[in-house]
């Protein structure tokens, strides 16, 4: 049990705080970690380094009144985790730089938000070996949580997966299942009360999302992918990313989607939508060439082909859906974007 300060912490204390539940000796990957300057990193030989950044602001990512804190933790780290996952990189070590108001530092109850926020920011953080090993801290003039991740991997020189790597041809798969994250998020906002805690993280696909950070290594490792993008704003807008960086269109087999089971628990339109447009799924998008035996299941997760890539042409729609019926229809991206007019709630 920690201790309750009688009067409110100061900075110090706070690093402290949170130094007392991260990597205290080095590792394979941080050689000096919490407590200098700089942390100390040792990449392994023959990789590069891939660097990644994710903002998380109370109030646009997460409500401090209805997310557990741990929740607010692990999605916390699991965005720059998803990042490195789509490009098959390995977590070598995370750096956090978090803006509290002042009031959070004075009272049991705003204390107990914290060290459950950085018990959920661990937990991930060692499913993963991605160890804290530095960052900073700061008031926060506007009294709201503002937490920075930053998540540093390697993978092999040369080789890391991107979305610009897809050819005409190929066939486009997704992991996991879709639209769960939106489903639950739109519970999480009509419950009557929050959730005090989760006890089992599993089947959470909003509150405690799971990086497919063990199936990009694999589509790297094995040379199954040519390109790639994790699934965070939304299948149609992280689809049309693709095929830009590409310069391909893409055709998507409506009845071929993997729909979430909280999702199916929806009308069938809102379903389809919370999978075409949901965000947050955190899964895999992954292009492969059309001879390419890809596996029905990767490091435990399930693998659907949903499409194909094609060449792009005149008159031709970005993204084409192709109905059970057959019919074909254009399919604009409509997920998540920042400073956009249809802004939600959470992203």
């Amino acid at each position: 049990m920690r201790k309750t300060p009688s009067k409110p912490l100061g900075e110090l204390a706070l690093i402290d705080r949170i130094r007392h539940g991260s990597t205290r000796r080095a590792t394979r990957s941080v050689a000096l970690g919490i407590g200098d300057d700089c942390a100390i990193l040792r990449p392994p030989a023959g990789n590069e380094i891939l660097v990644t950044t994710d903002l998380s602001l109370e109030g646009r990512h997460f409500l401090r009144d209805r997310h557990p804190p741990e929740s607010a933790g692990h999605r916390c780290l699991a965005r720059g985790l998803s990042d490195l996952a789509a490009m098959g990189a390995t977590p070598l070590a995370a750096f956090l730089s978090l803006a509290l108001p002042a009031t959070m530092l004075s009272t049991k109850r705003s204390l107990d938000w914290v060290d459950r926020f950085f018990a959920g920011l661990y937990h991930l953080a060692s499913l993963h070996n991605a160890p804290l090993a530095g960052g900073d801290t700061s008031e926060s003039p506007s009294g709201l949580i503002l937490a920075d991740i930053l998540l540093i991997g390697s993978a092999p020189r040369g080789r890391s997966l991107r979305r610009s790597g897809a050819r005409a041809g190929d066939a486009l798969y997704v992991t996991g299942s879709l639209g769960g994250a939106s489903a639950e998020l739109a519970n999480l906002l009509v419950r009557r009360s929050p959730y005090r805690s989760v006890n089992n993280l599993d089947g959470h696909p909003h509150l405690f999302p799971a990086p497919r950070l063990a199936v990009g290594q694999a589509l790297l490792r094995r040379s199954l992918a040519t390109a790639a993008i994790d699934l965070s704003d939304g299948l149609s807008t992280d689809l049309a990313h693709l095929c830009e960086s590409s310069k391909l269109r893409a055709e998507i087999e409506q009845a071929a989607l993997p729909i979430h089971p909280l999702a199916r628990k929806l009308s069938r339109e809102q379903a389809l939508h919370a999978a075409l447009h949901g965000g947050e799924d955190y899964e895999l998008l992954f292009a492969a060439p059309p001879d390419q035996r890809i596996p029905r299941i990767i490091s435990g997760v399930s693998i659907t082909r949903i499409g194909t890539l094609k060449p792009r042409r005149t008159g031709q729609p970005e993204i084409t859906l192709i109905e059970p019926s057959g019919r074909r229809s254009r399919l604009q991206p409509g997920g998540w974007e920042h400073f956009s007019a249809s802004g939600k709630t959470t992203g």
